[in-house]
């Protein structure tokens, strides 16, 4: 009766050799819960609550508002309304868009290949791959090979010199290594091709490894401004997170060339806070709906590997 009433103390899913938690220790991790989700919360709270603050409630509370007392979207017509911001947005969303899918084409074409046994010069490949991970190129030879093959002042030159990222191509190498060979030696009998296999076999059970990596390449590309800061040189073609650098750290004002002296934005806080905003939210709400693949795509292939 004693061990039974032991038992029944401990709770019915608790190991036996587990000692029911101390109550200060669960009150310790009750704090240190609480303290940490106020450490990520009270900032998104106040950007965001200081986006859609009146102007004047601004200044009176010294440049921040906790809660806006007059709620505005004034800020967001006005970086909305046109001008850089506007166009900043455009080619943030293209270049993620455009960029995500070509680098997800490239790493699985070459990860595929990296990963059959048999292929012609695949360990040479891996391990030259390998060295580019190892020791990177610095700023000048990059800047000199973007130079020299023309991209300068062009989209092409934020896509093309980070197009395959080696952590991203190691780790869907080891997922698609992880598949079981009786499904290739199957489809081969039955005459299938490489890309026969690649697109029926391969990429339907790898869905969970091609979403973390399109996650990676779009997180990459969306916050990606010091390509464009080296590459690009007209304020017009700059991405929305450079334009976001010469808002919040500069503190400077950007003009629209086509608008004369009409398109130039105050950017008081609130406009700063309202570009900050635009910039996080798109990653923000992406990002839940590919967290529950992380698990099992990143460690499978990072374990395979």
């Amino acid at each position: 009766m004693k061990l039974q009433r032991r038992d029944s103390r401990r709770g019915a899913g608790r190991p036996a050799w587990q000692e029911a938690p101390h109550p200060l220790t669960s009150t310790a991790k009750a704090v240190a819960i609480v303290v940490v989700l106020a450490l990520v919360a009270v900032p998104f709270l106040v950007v965001i609550s200081t986006s859609l603050a009146d102007p004047a409630d601004v200044v009176a509370n010294g440049g921040w508002a906790i809660w806006p007392e007059h709620p505005t979207l004034a800020a967001y017509k006005e970086i909305l309304s046109g001008g850089i911001v506007g166009r900043a947005t455009v080619v943030s969303l293209g270049v993620t868009v455009v960029g995500t899918a070509l680098s997800l084409a490239a790493t699985v074409l070459l990860a595929y290949a990296l990963s059959r046994p048999a292929v012609f010069g695949g360990k040479p490949i891996m391990l030259v791959v390998l060295f580019t991970f190892l020791f990177p190129p610095g700023i000048i030879p990059a800047y000199l090979v973007v130079k020299e093959t023309g991209l300068l002042n062009s989209y092409a030159a934020l896509i093309a010199p980070v197009l395959v990222n080696t952590f991203n191509l190691v780790v869907m190498r080891g997922f698609f290594q992880s598949l079981p060979a009786e499904l290739y030696e199957a489809a081969r009998m039955d005459g299938a091709s490489e890309l026969t296999m690649l697109w029926r076999i391969t990429i339907p059970l790898s869905r969970a490894v091609l979403a973390v990596v399109g996650l990676f390449y779009a997180v990459s590309y969306w916050n990606s401004w010091f390509n464009a800061l080296i590459y690009i040189d007209e304020p017009a073609r700059w991405p929305l997170q450079l334009v976001l650098r010469t808002y919040v750290l500069a503190g400077g004002q950007l003009a629209d060339p086509s608008a004369g002296e009409a398109g130039l934005l105050s950017a008081p806080q609130t406009v700063r806070m309202a570009v900050v905003v635009l910039a996080t939210i798109p990653i923000v709400l992406v990002y839940p709906f590919l967290q529950r693949f992380f698990v099992k795509g990143v460690l499978s292939g990072a374990i395979k590997s």
